[in-house]
């Protein structure tokens, strides 16, 4: 059990259910700010449906959503968001759309900056993406991966608190999207964000993270083996390296190691441990199981 310094993020007990089936079940996490969490897990696991609840898009049936202190509500600057679909207007150029929040007055001081401002306030981030010198392109006019930089740059602007990316990087080749995984490390690093990261790529997973998250309904408890209306629990949680790794680590029999590892944990449906030996080693790992759960007789 983690202790009780209050966490930038905090879920307790959340339970998800659409009718009756339970999607995300008893999910507890603590999150401090300036962590890269990477989360994963089985088809179907739930993996979106927590991004939406921190978003604020839905709301949990229970429990609850805590961010730098204050109860999530609905969706806001606070909570960045990058989907695999870029998110860019096809009529704006670079420029117009990062800058686009910012002339809506999505950030509380916008009305104070001048065009100036906004516009000097574009090219840092623009020069940080590496896409200075194409301020005045459109989205049809750059790559697959310079216009997930734009989006990058586009939520960043709005200084979020959070930053939530699904599945970001999926629809690039492989070269461009290691560039892409390198480019976010450099700006993780430089802007001390906190990200929560969503992929279905192990691999991705675990190089980019400081922080190795998996869901998975593969699970079992005192509820009983073959107990039909559980729903996903955070079955891993670990600590990754703090600094970025070249990526020649990908190769090392370690990694490897460690891919396989949470892959048995996580995803393999025979596996089947028990809620009370989930590998929760991270220092602010915490589960909160029910007395049902864990076998607890009243």
């Amino acid at each position: 059990m983690t202790d009780d310094k209050q966490r930038y993020l905090e879920i307790h007990d959340v339970y998800k259910a659409y009718g009756s089936k339970v999607i995300l079940d008893n999910i507890d996490l603590k999150v401090d700010k300036g962590e890269f969490c990477s989360l994963v897990g089985p088809s179907g696991c739930g993996k979106s449906t927590l991004l939406r609840l921190i978003l604020g898009e839905e709301s949990p049936t229970s429990g609850k959503l805590i961010l730098d202190g204050e109860t999530i509500g609905h969706p806001d600057v606070n909570r960045g968001v990058i989907f695999q679909r870029y998110s860019l207007f096809p009529h704006l150029s670079v420029m117009e759309n990062v800058t686009l929040g910012l002339r809506l007055g999505g950030r509380t001081d916008a009305k104070s900056l001048s065009d100036k401002d906004i516009r000097d306030e574009a090219m840092v981030l623009l020069k940080k993406v590496r896409l200075d010198k194409h301020e005045n392109k459109y989205p049809h006019q750059l790559s697959g991966g310079m216009q997930q930089r734009v989006a990058i740059a586009q939520a960043l602007i709005m200084k979020p608190k959070i930053l939530m990316m699904d599945e970001p990087f999926g629809a690039l080749d492989p070269d461009t999207r290691e560039d892409m995984q390198l480019s976010l490390l450099e700006l993780w690093e430089e802007e001390q964000m906190t990200i929560f990261f969503i992929t279905h790529d192990m691999e991705e997973a675990a190089f980019l993270g400081t922080r190795l998250l998996a869901l998975s309904q593969y699970y079992t408890d005192d509820r009983g083996r073959n107990y039909e209306n559980r729903g996903s629990k955070i079955a891993v949680d670990r600590k990754l390296p703090q600094v970025a790794s070249p990526t020649n680590v990908k190769h090392s029999p370690e990694f490897r190691d460690l891919i396989e590892e949470i892959r048995e944990q996580a995803f393999n449906p025979e596996y089947l441990q028990h809620a009370k030996e989930f590998n929760l080693s991270h220092p602010n790992a915490f589960v909160s199981l029910t007395q049902e759960e864990a076998g607890i007789k009243r």
